[in-house]
């Protein structure tokens, strides 16, 4: 049964904390939803077929591209967003090392990126930089070559896991 123009479900979701609600056609996109229905303009809308990752979220942690994602597929999720990772004025570990360590320069993929490597460092809080290299390999990126996006997820886990011991008072 095809599904009748105008005819909109409501959906439930988190994104970056917030519970949101919203009345969507099946067929608008997750970053449709994020962009305009949200104002989260961090997420980039690049190639629209889910093969550059620019768009790139993550739902309930795992990375997925929003271009090629149902609004309603989110529906009881946990979405984040790059603009989730400040807290504040203070940026995420991985913001800072990609601004310490140069790994952005026109920054158009550097939001996907970010997010991609939040699941990196969350599925292996101590990442080589051939295993950085291979994970990122899904996002595509212009302008750096990599070697610097592979730095700053390298250090940002160093900084992330220095962080965590500190708080819990281990020894690094």
């Amino acid at each position: 049964m095809t599904p009748v123009t105008g005819q909109k479900h409501h959906i439930t979701l988190t994104v970056n904390g917030r519970p949101v609600s919203a009345d969507v056609e099946p067929r608008r996109l997750l970053v449709d939803l994020l962009r305009e229905d949200l104002g989260l303009h961090g997420t980039h809308i690049g190639c629209e077929h889910g093969v550059c990752g620019t768009c790139t979220v993550l739902r309930d942690g795992a990375s997925i591209r929003s271009c090629i994602t149902f609004a309603v597929q989110a529906d009881g999720a946990e979405i984040s967003t790059v603009e989730g990772l400040a807290q504040g004025a203070t940026l995420h570990p991985l913001q800072e090392e990609f601004w310490e360590k140069q790994g952005l320069q026109c920054g158009y993929c550097t939001p996907g990126m970010l997010m991609r490597a939040c699941e990196i460092i969350e599925r292996n809080p101590d990442p080589t930089p051939e295993q950085v290299r291979e994970e990122i390999a899904s996002n595509l990126c212009r302008c750096t070559g990599y070697q610097f996006i592979t730095e700053a997820v390298v250090d940002a886990a160093k900084r992330m896991r220095a962080d965590s011991d500190s708080t819990t008072g281990a020894q690094a």
